[in-house]
Parts: C-alpha cells; sequence; structure tokens
C-alpha cells in the first residue's frame, strides 16, 4: 500500500528548516525511507538548496528526490507567501519511479532535449510508466515544445507540475534532482505501476459571451471571429453585461481555446485559457498569449476571486486523494482572493486533512482535454490514492 507524508517549515535558518521538515517525515512514515521526496523552497533558501538537499538526503534516505525553488511554497492547509518556507512531500510507492534531468542543447541538427531515460529504462512491459512529474526553469527550458514532442511520442503520459518562480530572470532558479543541482532545464520523476495518479486542472476563469470560430489570425494575432472584426465582438459581449462584469472584462480579460472542436457544447474545463496582451484599435484585432490558428473556436473568459473559487470547488468535487501535490500561480493567492491560503484551505475541506506540498508556479502544467500544456493562473493537481 503506498503512503504519503508532508511537512512544512518556516524556520528562517536553512538547518533549522531541514530539521523540522526531516523530523515530521520520518514521523509520518515510521522512520522508513521513501521512494519519493518533492521539495520546493522560498527564494530565501535558493541558495542554500544543495546543502538542503544534501541534508534531506542524509536523513530521509529517499530513493529519489526533485526539488525546485518557488515565489512563495505550500504545506499542508498553509499557503508560505513572502516568508523563508520549505516544504518536503514524501511517498512510498508501489511500481516505477524514475528520476528525470533534462537540458536544451544545440546538435549539429538544432536544438534538441538532452536527458530522457534511454529506451527500456522507463518502460517496465508491466508497469510501464503513466504519469510525468515535471519541474521547469521557464527561462531556459522550451516546456511546450516538449509537451507537444510527447504527445506525439508518448500521448498517453500525462504531465503535472510546474515552473520555477523564485528568480526574474535566468539563473536564478534552482532545480534539484537526487545529487544534482542546476539553474537550467528540467528535473521529474517518471511514475509507474499500480500506483494510480490523477490530475487536476483549475483554470479559475468563467466564459463570457458565446463562443466563436476565428476567421482571420497570424502567429498570436486575431483579426476576426466570425468575420467580424475581434474588438467589435468584444463590444458586442461587453454590451450585454452588467456593470460590474465589463469591469472584468477591464482588467482580467482571457481568452479561452477550445480544446477539443468535436464537441457540440463547451464548458468547465475544455478551454486552454490565455491573457489577452492587447488590442489594436486601427485594425479591431487583439494580441494573445499563444498562437491560435483559422479556424480554431475561442470564447472570451474573465478571472477573479469568485470565478476562481468557483473553478476550484468544481474541479475538486468527488475527488478522493490519499497525497496532492498543488502547483497554483504565482497570480493566486492572497493577492487574488484577499485572504491567506484559499486554494490549499479548500483542498483540505473537500478531500479532508491528507499530505499535500506544493509550489505557486510561473505557469502550471497539467492535462486539458487530453492534451498536456502549459497554463496560467490556475491551480494544478496530481492526485494520489492509497
Amino acid at each position: 500500500m503506498n503512503r504519503y507524508a508532508a511537512a512544512l517549515s518556516q524556520h528562517p535558518i536553512a538547518a533549522h528548516a531541514v530539521g523540522e521538515v526531516a523530523g515530521g517525515i520520518l514521523e509520518q512514515l515510521d522512520g522508513e525511507p521513501p521512494d519519493l521526496l518533492v521539495v520546493f523552497v522560498s527564494p530565501h533558501f535558493a541558495g542554500a538548496l544543495d546543502e538542503m538537499a544534501a541534508a534531506l538526503r542524509r536523513l530521509l534516505e529517499p530513493a529519489t528526490l526533485v526539488a525546485m525553488t518557488a515565489l512563495a511554497v505550500v504545506g499542508g492547509a498553509v499557503e508560505a507567501e513572502r516568508v523563508p518556507a520549505v516544504s518536503v512531500w514524501a511517498a512510498r510507492l508501489e511500481g516505477l519511479v524514475t528520476p528525470v534531468s533534462l537540458q536544451l542543447v544545440d546538435t549539429p541538427e538544432g536544438a534538441a532535449v538532452r536527458g530522457w531515460p534511454p529506451s527500456g529504462a522507463e518502460d517496465d512491459p508491466t508497469a510501464g510508466p503513466h504519469t510525468l512529474l515535471l519541474l521547469v526553469d521557464p527561462f531556459t527550458f522550451p516546456t511546450e515544445a516538449f509537451l507537444a514532442r510527447l504527445a506525439d511520442d508518448r500521448p498517453e503520459l500525462q504531465v503535472i507540475g510546474g515552473l520555477a518562480s523564485a528568480a526574474p530572470g535566468p539563473g536564478g532558479n534552482r532545480l534539484a534532482v537526487d545529487g544534482e543541482i542546476r539553474s537550467d532545464g528540467a528535473v521529474g520523476v517518471l511514475l509507474g505501476g499500480p500506483t494510480r495518479v490523477r490530475a487536476l486542472v483549475s483554470q479559475g476563469c468563467r466564459p463570457v459571451g458565446s463562443a466563436y470560430i476565428v476567421t482571420e489570425a497570424h502567429d498570436n494575432v486575431i483579426g476576426a471571429l466570425g468575420g467580424t472584426p475581434t474588438l467589435e465582438r468584444l463590444a458586442e459581449i461587453a454590451a450585454t453585461l452588467p456593470e460590474e462584469e465589463r469591469a472584468l472584462l477591464a482588467h482580467g480579460l482571457q481568452i479561452g481555446i477550445v480544446v477539443d472542436e468535436h464537441q457540440a457544447e463547451f464548458g468547465h474545463g475544455d478551454f486552454l485559457v490565455r491573457s489577452v496582451l492587447g488590442a489594436n484599435r486601427a485594425d479591431g484585432s487583439i494580441t494573445v498569449g499563444t498562437d491560435v490558428d483559422v479556424g480554431r473556436t475561442v470564447q472570451f473568459q474573465v478571472r477573479d476571486a469568485d470565478a476562481a473559487d468557483e473553478d476550484l470547488g468544481a474541479t475538486l468535487a468527488g475527488a478522493h486523494a490519499a497525497g496532492a501535490l498543488l502547483f497554483a500561480c504565482t497570480g493566486r493567492g492572497e493577492q487574488l482572493f484577499d485572504a491567506p491560503n484559499h486554494d490549499a484551505e479548500m483542498v483540505e475541506d473537500l478531500l479532508g486533512p491528507l499530505p499535500v506540498a506544493g509550489a505557486f508556479c510561473a505557469g502550471e502544467i497539467g492535462p486539458v482535454g487530453g492534451r498536456n500544456e502549459v497554463h496560467a493562473f490556475t491551480a494544478s493537481l496530481a492526485l494520489f490514492e492509497a
């Protein structure tokens, strides 16, 4: 049977923080070494991650350790924002646990990702991998391109994780896999066998107006929806909304791109949500946070605390877990909900007290509509069964 443990320390001294979380994990696992240790540390400890990871490996003897620095970390029902903190999640798992260390390298044929386990290393015929937990430096690793390649090569593999957020530029984040500490690339772990992991993505937005077909677009600029300039469509939508809804359009406008075009209707979980970055009044176009092809179906979305609260509640409804990892956007937390611990407390309230750890991320990874995607403003969860 799988077993899980989690511990959070907000002690400002790294050695003391490590001692506190290690003690908590040892007590919860009755001293047994975990198969997997996932570690999240705040920016205050970025320079000490190598020593902290080494100490945790020495004290807990995990078979595999992965770690990431983040703007804030989650432990249990607590979201530790703007304070020194380390959160550790441990699991004793049945089945495959394979560490992964990825880097972008130049080759004679162009850029390539190096470090994927060689063929056969992760392919036990009785316990092949079904989940990749992935922690990424957003400045040095092409996450979206990597996920697109996986969709072709390993369509059955679900990917859950997040992008490191401790630094505003290249070189400031830290990642760890076992004894290796890096400031670039990505690290993770492949999970397989009888351990079941359910991925949930709460996008924190709600659709407004109607869905439209993109009839004019170039790269990430959408010129027309249903044959009408995009800004005119948006004005039509705004005219039908009450004043408070129009305010949300002005300050939290997003666009949802339908993932599965074969559906007759679109609702919760059917959109890949991206920010609206700008508008051109001269030609009526908008610029969004990803390339959009002509023929895709889109619908405007708004983001606010109520929408995020409702969406997370709907996402967690009926879910069950014995342990969980939570990857939440840096745009959530107190600045969105005007109160601490919103997402972590809701996970605990709806799933019951359970070992939870996580981080605030510069992008969250999880499947929507059967495809692994990088998201913004979401809460992405990996739910582990007993």
